[in-house]
């Protein structure tokens, strides 16, 4: 049986100490679907073959993840270095210079709206889906101390107790979401692309726990290059994590950048929560 979520076309574009891999899927105008935390381009499978039949819709894996392999040791990440991937996407992709819109969530949404600070003649629309920017919060020293937390605890005990202190951090002790950008195994059985997937993005969390974790979560976005190009942006928020500390940030920033405030399904994961009804919204906030 033929998979339909699989890409019409992969390949890999080499960047300034890195070389990313990237995967295509239908035809249009570019949609760039930028995956946060520790996931690679199977995060966004299912919702690249539904947007298929209206953008050519590219995602890929940032540096230092799955198949995206960095020239040498890996570092710590900068924002500025992997927006500038997505613009080399970009203009690789969208060679006559046509504006694309970008989807980028979690830790993406970050690297999104430096983005579009660096590059709003490039950019159509930027969707940037609860960007946890701390510094955004009422008292950003609380998310500085989680997300050190955070890296402590994987430092001190692994990836499983880097990601319980997240998640009580972020919803209290009772919560049992997993946290970080990988998707919870799904209770009916995977297909064998979507087991490879969650294989790659789980083996990704080190690099995301060490090296990308606290440096993005302390991403200063420039709210006054934000509020010039207000018009393109829209901020998202998951409708069943509006009140959680990721939540918060993106709707302070709406707020103080004049950009458009939209709901989505699910919570902070909501594009692995329900591709489909996400994919549905996505549709309509780009179209509208």
């Amino acid at each position: 049986m033929t998979d339909r979520t699989a890409p019409t076309r992969t390949g890999r574009l080499k960047v300034p100490g890195a070389t990313l891999y990237y995967e295509v899927r239908g035809e249009g105008p570019l949609l760039l679907l930028m995956p946060g935390g520790s996931a690679d381009t199977g995060i966004y499978d299912r919702m690249a073959a539904l947007l298929a039949d209206r953008w050519t819709v590219a995602a890929y894996d940032p540096r230092g993840y799955s198949r995206s392999v960095l020239d040498g040791g890996t570092g710590d990440q900068r924002v500025e270095v992997q927006s500038e991937d997505a613009y080399r996407l970009i203009e690789l992709l969208a060679p006559d210079g046509a504006p694309a819109a970008v989807l980028g969530s979690s830790s993406s949404a970050v690297v999104a709206l430096d983005l579009l600070t660096r590059h709003p003649e490039r950019l159509h629309r930027v969707v940037a889906h609860e960007p946890p920017s701390v510094e955004l919060l009422p008292d950003p020293e609380q998310g500085r101390k989680l997300f050190a937390a955070v890296r402590e605890s994987y430092r001190g005990g692994g990836v499983e107790a880097a990601l319980a202190t997240m998640t009580e951090g972020l919803m209290g002790p009772e919560a049992d979401r997993p946290a970080g950008g990988a998707p919870r195994a799904a209770a009916a059985e995977p297909s064998p692309r979507e087991a490879e997937a969650f294989r790659r993005m789980r083996a990704n969390l080190p690099v995301f726990l060490e090296h990308v974790l606290c440096a993005f979560t302390g991403y200063a976005p420039d709210l006054e290059a934000l509020g010039r190009g207000a018009q393109k942006l829209v901020v998202g928020v998951g409708q069943d994590s509006r009140t959680l500390l990721t939540a918060i940030p993106g709707v302070r920033l709406a707020d103080r950048t004049g950009a458009g405030l939209v709901e989505f399904p699910g919570g902070h994961t909501g594009s692995t929560e329900d591709p489909d009804a996400f994919a549905a919204r996505l549709r309509e906030v780009l179209l509208d």
